[in-house]
């Protein structure tokens, strides 16, 4: 009888959202997942390597396969990087974003991963979106990821009135994330922009020591100051009724 052919899973592994104690935001499962696991999709080698000593000490270093995925990989590699699976081999996903695969280029590979018939097992971990979202107050039951905003100042400023729109128009939380050193004037434009009873709420250090979670109305915020340079930062928008 010929042997069955078993593929390996694909485990996407959440990581920290900063410098911040593994044990208070993640589960045993992700530590069990690391002790077994020595393939590994990554965005950057040496934060991944760091990250997976701070969960497993105890795993060899040299035993890692590790290969990398960001914004210069090209999509011929992600095959080559998915082999392992066809081969039986458990291979984990892990993002610098926190979670894999959201505002992520892992998507890719879990896209490829299922078009493969490979098991894709997602394991609990933070992610900024949703828990902004939960601290934010503004509707949970619709919302909506947004990404980045046009760097160009025109476009800007015409994309963040179309989604000020949408929010009063479909009752719909709109979110959105920037560069962590241009945070300060994407608030600033924000607040040039928007109409002054339009919700804003900022999220920032999410999960670290300094975590900053708070929604007040655009004419409020004017009145505020907060330093928001090179703090990872969710931006949530809603104009209610």
């Amino acid at each position: 009888m010929k042997p069955v052919n078993l593929k390996g899973i694909l485990y996407l592994i959440p990581t920290t959202l900063g410098e911040s104690n593994p044990d208070d935001v993640l589960p045993q499962t992700v530590k069990r997942a690391i002790e077994f696991i020595d393939c590994y999709i990554v965005e950057n080698e040496k934060t991944a390597r760091r990250f997976i000593k701070s969960i497993y000490p105890e795993k060899v270093q040299s035993s890692l396969i590790i290969s990398s995925l960001n914004k210069h990989t090209e999509v011929s590699e992600h095959n080559e990087m998915i082999q392992p699976c066809l081969q039986g081999i458990n291979v984990g996903l892990m993002s610098e974003a926190g979670c894999p695969g959201v505002a992520d280029p892992g998507a890719a590979i879990v896209k490829l991963a299922h078009e493969k018939g490979i098991q894709v097992v997602p394991l609990v971990g933070p992610s900024s979106i949703l828990l902004a979202m939960m601290g934010s107050g503004m509707n949970g039951q619709s919302f909506a990821f947004n990404g980045y905003l046009p760097i160009d100042k025109s476009d800007k400023k015409s994309a963040l009135k179309n989604f000020e729109k949408l929010s009063f128009d479909k009752n719909q939380s709109q979110i959105f994330i920037e560069t962590p050193y241009r945070n300060n004037k994407l608030l600033e434009d924000f607040l040039q922009t928007l109409q002054p009873n339009t919700h804003l709420c900022i999220a920032a250090d999410i999960t670290l020591p300094t975590e900053y979670i708070k929604t007040m109305k655009v004419s409020e915020w004017k009145k505020a100051t907060i330093d928001l340079h090179n703090r990872p930062t969710i931006f949530i928008i809603h104009k209610s009724y």
